[in-house]
C-alpha cells in the first residue's frame, strides 16, 4: 500500500451527520483516527449569511483533515460561505444535495438539487473561483421512485463539467415525500452498483461511496471499485472501529492506545472546553457514549456518563464514577 501522504484523501471518511459531528464529536474522532477525513454538520449558507461565524465553523486545530458541508443553492450566498470557510481553516468545502428533510427542502437545497443540477453546477463553479482549497459534492443516486442510471450520470456529467472533481454518492434514492429522514436512510434500497458505475463511466473522477457501510470488509470490498468510502451511524455509535483504519486502511502504523486514554484526553478536553468558552461537560460526554461498546460494564459506565443528575460536578469527578464501572478491554461480552 502506498504511503497515507499518497493516498486519496477521501479514501476513508466519516459522514456529516446533523446534531451528531459537531467540533467535540470531531475530537473524539480524531484521538481515534490520524487519518480519515471529517466531515462537519451541513451549515446553511443562511445561518452564515445572518448568524454567528464563531458559533458555526469555529473547530480545533487537532480535526485536521476537516471538511465544511453547506447547505445552500444560491451561487452567490455559495461562494461568500465557501470563503468563509477557507478562511477558518478548513481543508475542503463540501455541498449538500443529499439531505431529504422537509425543512431542507423548504429551504430549496439537499436532495432536492439533483433535478437542478445546472443549479448545483453554478453553485460549485461560484465556489471555485472563491477558494483554493477542494470544492465537492455529496448527492444522491436518485430522488423519489426515480431510477434511472442515466439521471445520476447526467447530473454528476453537469456538476463536473463545472470543475467538481470529487463525488460523495450516497448510494440510496431520497424520497422527498412520505419518509422521514431516518427512514430515508434505511427504506430506498442500497444500489453501490450504480457508484461503481460513475467511477468506470468518469474514470478522471473521484468517487467514494456512502450508505449502509459498517465493517472493514464492506470497506475493502467497495474500495476495489471506488476511490473511497464514507461512513456514518457506524463510526458514531460504535467509534472504537476507528483505531483500525489507520494501520488497514492508510498502511501507517497503529497508534498504541487504550479506551481509558482516550476518555482521560476527553475528560481534559471537557475542563479545558469549559474553562474556555463555559461549555459544559456532558455536551462532550454525549458523543463517547459507545466508545466502550461490547466491553462488560458499559451499561452502567454510560449511566453514569449519561445521568443528568451528575451535572452539577466536575467531569473528573464523574470520570472516576463512570471508571468503577470499567472492566479489562479483553473482557468483551459475547454476544
Amino acid at each position: 500500500m502506498s504511503s497515507p501522504s499518497t493516498l486519496s484523501p477521501w479514501r476513508l471518511s466519516v459522514a456529516p451527520m446533523m446534531d451528531w459531528t459537531d467540533r467535540h464529536c470531531r475530537y473524539l474522532h480524531r484521538l481515534l483516527t490520524r487519518h480519515t477525513l471529517l466531515y462537519t454538520e451541513m451549515v446553511t449558507t443562511g445561518a452564515l449569511m445572518h448568524g454567528s461565524e464563531l458559533r458555526h465553523l469555529r473547530f480545533n486545530a487537532e480535526e485536521h483533515p476537516v471538511a465544511l458541508q453547506l447547505g445552500g443553492s444560491e451561487a452567490d450566498e455559495l461562494a461568500r460561505a465557501a470563503r468563509m470557510g477557507e478562511r477558518w481553516g478548513y481543508d475542503e468545502i463540501n455541498l449538500n444535495c443529499g439531505c431529504p428533510s422537509e425543512r431542507v427542502q423548504r429551504g430549496a437545497f439537499g436532495a432536492c438539487l439533483m433535478a437542478e443540477p445546472q443549479t448545483v453546477a453554478d453553485g460549485v463553479k461560484a465556489m471555485r473561483d472563491a477558494v483554493s482549497i477542494p470544492v465537492t459534492v455529496k448527492h444522491r443516486i436518485g430522488i423519489d421512485k426515480t431510477e434511472s442510471y442515466e439521471f445520476v450520470r447526467d447530473f454528476v456529467g453537469t456538476v463536473a463539467d463545472a470543475g467538481c472533481e470529487v463525488f460523495i454518492v450516497h448510494a440510496r434514492n431520497a424520497w422527498l415525500q412520505g419518509l422521514s429522514p431516518k427512514e430515508n436512510r434505511e427504506v430506498p434500497p442500497l444500489r453501490y452498483e450504480l457508484a461503481y458505475r460513475l467511477k468506470q463511466d468518469f474514470p478522471q473522477l473521484t468517487v467514494a461511496v456512502n450508505g449502509g457501510i459498517t465493517t472493514n470488509a464492506q470497506i475493502a470490498e467497495h474500495l476495489r471499485h471506488v476511490d473511497g468510502a464514507m461512513l456514518g451511524r457506524e463510526a458514531y455509535h460504535h467509534p472504537w472501529l476507528m483505531t483500525t483504519w489507520d494501520e488497514t486502511f492508510f498502511g501507517d502504523a497503529p497508534a498504541q492506545r487504550s479506551r481509558d486514554w482516550v476518555e482521560d484526553e476527553m475528560v481534559r478536553y471537557m475542563e479545558r472546553a469549559h474553562a474556555e468558552d463555559g461549555c459544559p461537560w456532558y455536551a462532550i460526554a454525549r458523543h463517547m457514549l459507545g466508545l466502550r461498546h461490547g466491553l462488560r460494564g458499559a451499561r452502567k459506565w454510560r449511566q453514569v456518563w449519561s445521568d443528568h443528575r451528575l451535572k452539577p460536578l466536575p467531569p473528573r469527578e464523574v470520570w472516576a464514577m463512570a471508571q468503577a464501572h470499567v472492566c479489562n478491554e479483553s473482557d468483551v461480552l459475547v454476544a
